[in-house]
């Protein structure tokens, strides 16, 4: 089976695991700062924060924006769950907007329509590796001084213009065992706010700057320096591995662009994709649904994802909570009812790539 990701550690990573199994500091020390120096480079930012997890670093950074119950985050409805559970954990109100059937992101206008007078920060998702529209919400967040918190999660080193995902505002990315870079679980936040910055490591410490000296109710939020070992080579490299998936997706356009009932992802122009996943629309042209699908990829050895098959507050749990406030959004939920993510990951050859085509081909009965 061609797997629709892999884990993809360098050879690298195995001195400094050892070197941090040899110096007995196995906790949030000197590595996990070398990390931090080499992300914040990496994105030209300030100050990186590593953390523990990717929803952690979502969590936090809404935390110290001191977000009072009843103010609200304006988010995408078409995201991993970790997006509204963060919010929920923060303390705050998730209201949603429409995204963009081009990008899948946030969609600007229906953003402004839902900006409302209790709304204090605007949480724009960089999805399957391609930034949202950073100018028009940009200027969104400065004309009704909102906030603004990118969920980053699958954007690493993705470009809206000449600037990284992640330098708007807070930004919030996931090492999880998927991601472009893993740490099996891992986080970080981004940022050029000095205040802001020192309150993230003070508040991922347990709330402490100097041991057992507390300023604030904080929590252990730290990554460990054998996480941050797995890293730092992966950072390295990550210009040849962004390329190789940019080089997969164009193979996967050029073979899949003439399918009738697929519409193919493309990099919007002014952006940089990273192509964290390559996820097709299936229209009505399509002579199978999206279920027989998969199946019948998977019957071809080609392993696909569903990302997302709901909107995220389209779940009983979340229902009548009055920290959920959910909408009509056609467009997002017309998306999630359709998107099928096929393989793109840099360790595919260029046999796995003529298999993905030639099976998605045959599904399609072209």
């Amino acid at each position: 089976m061609i797997p629709v990701s892999t884990v993809d550690i360098p050879p690298a990573a195995e001195e400094l695991v050892l070197q941090v199994l040899k110096s007995g500091m196995l906790a949030q020390g000197p590595m996990v700062a070398r990390f931090e120096q080499d992300f914040a480079a990496l994105l030209g930012v300030r100050h990186a924060v590593a953390v523990n997890n990717g929803t952690t670093a979502l969590v936090a950074a809404l935390q110290v924006l001191d977000l009072a119950p009843g103010d609200e985050v304006l988010t995408s409805p078409f995201t991993f769950v970790a997006t509204l559970n963060a919010i929920l954990e923060a303390g705050a109100t998730a209201v949603f907007a429409d995204i963009g059937e081009e990008d899948f992101c946030l969609d600007p206008a229906a953003a402004a329509a839902a900006v409302g007078p209790r709304t204090r920060v605007l949480m724009p998702v960089h999805l399957y590796g391609q930034c949202a529209d950073m100018a028009q919400l940009t200027a969104l967040a400065e004309q009704h001084r909102l906030h603004l918190v990118e969920d980053a999660a699958q954007a690493h080193a993705a470009k809206f213009g000449d600037r990284f995902a992640g330098s708007f505002g807070l930004g919030c990315f996931s090492f999880y065992g998927t991601k472009n870079v893993t740490t099996g679980e891992g986080g970080m936040i981004t940022t050029d706010d000095d205040e802001l910055a020192d309150r993230l490591r003070v508040l991922r410490n347990q709330g402490m700057r100097a041991r057992y000296v507390y300023e604030m109710a904080g929590h252990n939020y730290r990554l460990t320096d054998l996480q941050a070992a797995l890293a730092i080579p992966q950072l390295a490299r990550l210009d040849e591995t962004t390329a190789r998936r940019q080089r997969n997706a164009d193979r996967l356009r050029d073979g899949l662009a003439d399918v009738p009932g697929l519409r193919l992802p493309r990099q919007l122009d002014g952006r940089r994709h990273v192509w964290h996943q390559f996820t097709v629309l299936l229209t009505d042209q399509a002579p199978v649904d999206r279920e027989e699908f998969v199946a019948k990829l998977a019957e071809r050895g080609v392993g696909s994802g569903i990302y997302y098959p709901k909107l995220v507050h389209d779940y009983d749990c979340y229902r009548g909570n009055p920290q959920v406030v959910p909408s009509e959004l056609p467009v997002a939920k017309s998306v999630a009812e359709r998107v099928v993510s096929l393989p793109v990951h840099p360790k595919l050859t260029d046999d796995d790539l003529d298999t993905i085509v030639a099976s998605v081909r045959d599904v399609l009965k072209v």
